[in-house]
């Protein structure tokens, strides 16, 4: 089955930039990546309904971790189109108590209470994944052809999606703001550069951002290491 797949671009509140959603669409139906924060749901409904994407045709929302910005809207589009909930076991307190430092090694006293206010997640935004993934889970039952990568550093649950194709919907493991880096922002280091050894050992094309623009592989090693491509 061949997979479309849209990057949806929503604003953060107050300026503060932009988040990435992937919307996938095969024969099977459509397939969400991430959500984006609250303050963006009608742009995103209205992507959506543009897309086609109408209530009983979305087979499953999937998370790459559990920050506001990219749950906000996770519990409110479970509801309207009855489907699914799906993320890593490891952020789960992240959307079931509203806490973004809940599994994180860094925490500052005044970004944790300010978060909740600034991104609106209260406990109508709050919920319980239906459904928890890990490494090497395959979504073929969902209808979406593509397997989960574990790649922790940004959170410790956080995780990709790698479609048969060699995309990668990489969540915040990398951004491309300007170009195409690892996140600027990331709770365990270490972690997050056995995360990029660890996709060494995958064929991947196009990589999907969290936050900036979509890019290749290719492109973030000769950005990141000076490597040339091999003939």
């Amino acid at each position: 089955m061949q997979e479309v797949i849209k990057s949806i671009t929503l604003s953060l509140p107050l300026r503060t930039g932009t988040v990435n959603c992937c919307l996938i669409r095969n024969d099977k139906g459509y397939f969400l990546i991430d959500t984006g924060s609250s303050n963006s749901r009608k742009v995103l409904e209205e992507e959506l309904a543009a897309a086609g994407c109408a209530p009983g045709y979305l087979r499953l929302i999937a998370l790459t971790h559990g920050d506001f910005d990219h749950t906000g809207n996770a519990a409110y589009l479970r509801g309207k189109f009855n489907t699914k909930t799906a993320m890593h076991y490891d952020d789960l307190g992240m959307v079931e108590y509203g806490d973004m430092f809940w599994n994180r090694k860094k925490s500052n006293f005044l970004i944790k209470a300010a978060a909740p206010r600034l991104f609106g997640f209260g406990k109508s935004k709050r919920f319980k994944p239906d459904i928890f993934l890990a490494e090497g889970t395959d979504l073929s039952e969902f209808g979406f052809d593509a397997k989960v990568i574990e790649i922790p550093g940004h959170s410790k649950g956080s995780i990709g999606f790698l479609t048969a194709a060699g995309d990668l919907i990489g969540g915040d493991l990398f951004e491309n703001v300007k170009n195409p880096r690892l996140n600027s922002i990331m709770d365990d280091p270490e972690a997050a550069k056995a995360s990029i050894e660890k996709l060494n050992g995958f064929e991947i094309g196009m990589v999907y951002p969290g936050h900036g623009r979509p890019f290749t592989m290719e492109e973030f090693k000769k950005q990141e290491f000076g490597e040339e491509k091999e003939n």
